[in-house]
């Protein structure tokens, strides 16, 4: 039985610390990146305003958008467990970038347009306003950079 805990406890390291992505440097300031379990790819490019062509996501844009999709996967977490359908909800990401050096993401807003079927009481909403705040990737956002999430709640 020993050899079993132990060998599940490898399985469970090994699979937290798999490589999740590979990074190819396409040249001219675009890069590819693949997500290893699926193989989709995203493309990356430099914004115009920091020498690129700005044709797609930059590596900024990403992290400010993966705050809200953190953010709608944690709620959707929590709104499947209690059966609550949020099929048709929208975010809108709004990323500003430092005006002074060095180059940063300053603040990322996440305006938030929930929809359910059935109204929510406040109590319900508040729950999962906070549990967008507890996402991974807001917690793992540097404490400079300022998080603004607005909500706009709606019956569809």
């Amino acid at each position: 039985m020993f050899i079993l805990g132990s060998l599940i406890s490898e399985f469970k390291f090994f699979n937290q610390n798999m490589i999740t992505s590979k990074i190819v440097y396409l040249g001219d300031l675009r890069t590819q990146a693949t997500h290893l379990q699926s193989n989709e790819t995203i493309i990356t490019d430099a914004p115009i305003d920091n020498n690129g062509k700005g044709e797609a996501f930059s590596p900024t844009d990403l992290a400010a958008t993966s705050l809200g999709s953190c953010a709608m996967t944690i709620m959707g977490i929590l709104a499947k467990r209690e059966g609550v359908e949020f099929s048709g909800s929208a975010i809108k990401i709004t990323k500003i970038m430092s005006t002074e050096a060095p180059r940063r993401i300053a603040k990322v807003i996440v305006d938030f347009t929930m929809k359910t079927p059935e109204s929510l009481s406040e109590e319900q909403q508040a729950k999962y306003v906070r549990a967008a705040h507890t996402c991974p990737v807001s917690l793992s956002l540097h404490p400079e950079i300022e998080q603004v999430f607005n909500f706009s709640w709606t019956t569809s």
